[in-house]
């Protein structure tokens, strides 16, 4: 049987001089690299330039941190931000929201296909690919830094995380403290690192130790439905490519993306103090509503039957063309 897995990853990969290498930041680009060659492939394949590509990367890549940055600011935290409003730029202390993220992507896709002459629903159709691939990468970033963990449970596959050091825990010497959990001490560096020790914890511990308990990995069954997301969404386009009804991909990404949110947040720890005691977090009040604008999508899609499947512009032969010339 297996016993939990104890997960005391540094978050951070180098110091680069005055620049700190973290593995989220590492993870959230690599989704939009990564992006950059499923685009091209979508794009090319539908007769689309990819010179499109870099132009909706750079919009989109805006929109996701403009939109989490400012979701977060005003979903969960205005209070902290509300009178020393410039701190909402120091992105780098951290706070982005995924359902920020998401307005800020469509803002972004809608400015790109106005400005473009792209239909906007066909253009979500395809970005959702490369959204659904950032998930999955963005949700192994907060498994690095130890964040958005799940509930104690004694499931085999629990992890331990010493390092979330919001949801350590303590007991008396005579409370019995859950199995495969770890007593965690932590230790500052010359560097002002934090070093992190977890060893076993027996059936007590003493007094005022803190501990860290096996909780549900809820990044990783996040990640994994990105995943699954990725996989089922691709498979869709790839069957009718062009002809993919306008809005289809778009709509059942985000109701099955959003009804997952729901379901999983019943697992996780509150992300925000006043969360505490609501029947419903915030996670779940804001995934609602866009669960239903995706239902509305998706039963509209392909459904006008002057635009069934979007447009774009068809410029790949005149794109191709042009590279040509210039080799010569």
């Amino acid at each position: 049987m297996l016993s939990a897995i104890l997960w005391n990853q540094n978050p951070i990969i180098a110091h680069l001089g005055p620049l700190t290498l973290r593995w989220y930041g590492l993870l959230f680009m690599s989704g939009f690299v990564v992006g950059t060659f499923i685009l091209s492939h979508v794009y090319k394949s539908e007769k689309v330039s990819p010179r499109w590509v870099d132009v909706i990367t750079i919009y989109v890549l805006l929109g996701t941190v403009l939109g989490a940055r400012l979701g977060h600011v005003f979903f969960y935290d205005w209070p902290q931000y509300k009178d020393n409003l410039l701190s909402i730029f120091k992105i780098w202390e951290g706070g982005l929201a995924s359902h920020g993220a998401t307005i800020g992507i469509i803002f972004a896709v809608w400015l790109f296909s106005r400005n473009n002459k792209f239909d906007v629903l066909w253009t979500l159709d395809r970005i959702v690919l490369v959204v659904a691939v950032g998930g999955a990468l963005i949700r192994i970033g907060n498994l690095m830094n130890s964040e958005i963990v799940g509930h104690p449970t004694t499931a085999p596959w629990a992890f331990v995380f010493p390092r979330d050091y919001e949801h350590l825990q303590q007991f008396a010497p005579d409370q019995p403290v859950p199995a495969n959990s770890y007593v965690v001490e932590r230790f500052r560096q010359p560097n002002d690192d934090i070093k992190v020790e977890a060893r076993p914890a027996g059936a007590t511990v003493a007094a005022g130790s803190l501990v860290a308990v096996p909780r549900h990995p809820t990044q990783i069954y996040e990640s994994l439905f990105c995943v699954f997301l990725f996989a089922l969404l691709y498979s869709m386009w790839n069957r009718t490519k062009e002809r993919t009804p306008r809005g289809q991909l778009f709509g059942l990404f985000v109701v099955l993306l959003f009804s997952f949110r729901f379901f999983i947040e019943f697992f996780k720890e509150d992300q925000v103090a006043f969360e505490q005691g609501m029947q419903f977090n915030m996670g779940q009040l804001l995934s609602i509503p866009l669960v239903f604008m995706g239902l509305y999508v998706l039963w509209r899609a392909g459904k006008n039957p002057e635009n069934p499947y979007g447009y774009a512009p068809r410029d790949l032969a005149e794109y191709e063309a042009a590279e040509a010339a210039a080799k010569k």
